[in-house]
């Protein structure tokens, strides 16, 4: 069958339509994305703004077309922290209901955590042993760890790139005094995870999914996203401190410039980076392995596990 996996996060409106069946791997047939990065646009209390409403709804109906168009059966679509956190997403879940026909699934921080780790499982497959999964989204960070499909344990922090730039890190190039104050704050709060996780005892296998690790993973010279799915790609953690300093110094113009960076998303990098440090510093991770699926494909293969 062909199903399409709408997901509504706090940086891209990403359709994946992909031909799937149970026991195989699903095939993508199709990409529409819209760089709508919702989290940039919320007022001071967090809710959705009207205008980001607005973009919102035309994203979605434009994701629902191509849907259409390519013929899916099927659309499986879900939200994450932009919308999850807004206090106005009853409102806003309502009106797209109403304009597009879509009712959005609004995920919990630990449902993203939990299929995100169910995708890298699949793609890992058991002989990877016990994993540590890493994904650094526009809203969030989720954290899971675990030896079967399902984690031990799994967590959510609102660390994300884009929520964490709009917050702490407002000019360009960014103040050194802002980067000193989130450098802080992130290593605060991921420290306080740290614990709950050690008592399960050291990973196998240390894994990345999200745009953001893939970027910085490029950075530090892994293959070029052209070079396909299965080419192996790592990240060590003495790249992101030599990058960090790097990116500080930079604005957003100059990141942009850099292999393997999207103008969409060189204003978090470094935001990203500072996270991606802190966790594999506070989790004593050297080198960590880039995996191409993530929660999009979770929600797929959860689909599929359940079918008749």
């Amino acid at each position: 069958m062909r199903l399409g996996v709408l997901d509504v996060g706090s940086n891209t409106i990403h359709l994946l339509v992909v031909d799937a069946h149970p026991g195989a791997r699903p095939q993508p047939a199709h990409s529409h994305k819209v760089q709508l990065r919702l989290a940039e646009l919320l007022d001071a209390h967090g809710a959705v703004s009207p205008e980001g409403v607005e973009r919102l709804v035309a994203a979605i109906a434009g994701a629902v077309q191509a849907a259409e168009d390519k013929g899916c059966e099927d659309v499986l679509p879900f939200a994450t922290s932009a919308v999850r956190e807004a206090p106005n997403a009853d409102a806003v879940l309502a009106r797209v209901k109403a304009e597009t026909g879509i009712e959005l699934t609004v995920l919990s921080g630990e449902d993203e955590a939990r299929l995100t780790f169910l995708a890298v499982r699949r793609w890992f497959g058991w002989s990877a042993g016990k994993l540590l999964v890493l994904d650094i989204g526009g809203g969030s960070l989720e954290i899971a760890y675990g030896i079967d499909e399902d984690p031990d344990t799994a967590v959510s922090l609102p660390l994300g790139a884009g929520r964490l730039t709009s917050a702490w890190l407002p000019g360009d190039p960014a103040d050194p005094a802002d980067v000193k104050a989130l450098r802080r704050h992130v290593r605060a709060r991921i420290a306080r995870t740290v614990g709950e996780f050690r008592r399960f005892g050291s990973p196998d296998h240390v894994v990345a999914t999200s745009k953001t690790f893939k970027q910085l993973a490029r950075l530090g010279g892994a293959a070029r996203e052209a070079d396909g799915l299965y080419v192996q790609r790592e990240l060590s953690r003495k790249s992101l401190e030599e990058w960090v300093p790097r990116l500080t110094v930079m604005t957003t113009t100059e990141r942009a410039g850099l292999p393997g960076v999207s103008e969409g998303r060189a204003a978090q990098l470094l935001a990203g980076a500072l996270v991606a440090e802190a966790a594999m510093d506070l989790f004593g991770v050297d080198e960590l392995e880039i995996c191409p699926w993530a929660l999009r494909e979770g929600v797929i293969l959860r689909r599929l596990d359940h079918l008749p």
